[in-house]
């Protein structure tokens, strides 16, 4: 599992609009990775929202946001442009992300147990580098907190 301290894996993912984002190529610049669980539901549009009012603020910074879930390329499209989110969202519909950032674990839901997406941050800095991280995350004030933590030296 990625840890603190150690480079981002160099990863290639499928965008909502069908184009490539790579990981790697976004190096000399921060970049904000936030893992969510499902487009279209309460939490998730609610971080996507905190992340979508704060953007400018993350760009001031020369920060770039990704989103990515499990969705599908498609639903990342309605969901994007349902939320006017100006960040690109990636479907990470074979896992390959999710297990590299290791934010995948056991979750329960109306008494049913599955695997899922646990809600995660990672700020990972101009050399690629990963500074931050947040796991299990909590919305309210959580996008606030990554910009505070963006704009420490």
């Amino acid at each position: 599992m990625l840890a603190v301290g150690k480079k981002a894996p160099k990863l290639t993912g499928t965008l909502h609009d069908g184009s490539n984002l790579s990981l790697a190529g976004l190096r000399g610049a921060p970049v904000v990775v936030y893992f969510y669980p499902k487009d279209q539901t309460p939490g998730c549009t609610n971080e996507a929202h905190d992340f979508r009012d704060l953007y400018a603020r993350f760009r001031e910074h020369g920060c770039e946001i990704v989103g990515v879930s499990r969705d599908s390329a498609a639903s990342h499209a309605k969901f994007r442009d349902k939320h006017a989110l100006p960040f690109p969202l990636v479907a990470d519909t074979d896992e390959t992300w999710c297990n590299a950032f290791g934010v995948l674990g056991e979750k329960s839901l109306y008494g049913r147990r599955f695997i899922g997406v646990i809600r995660s941050t990672f700020l990972i800095d101009a050399q690629g580098v990963l500074v931050a991280e947040w796991r299990s995350v909590k919305v309210p004030g959580h996008a606030a907190a990554v910009l505070a933590r963006l704009a420490q030296p």
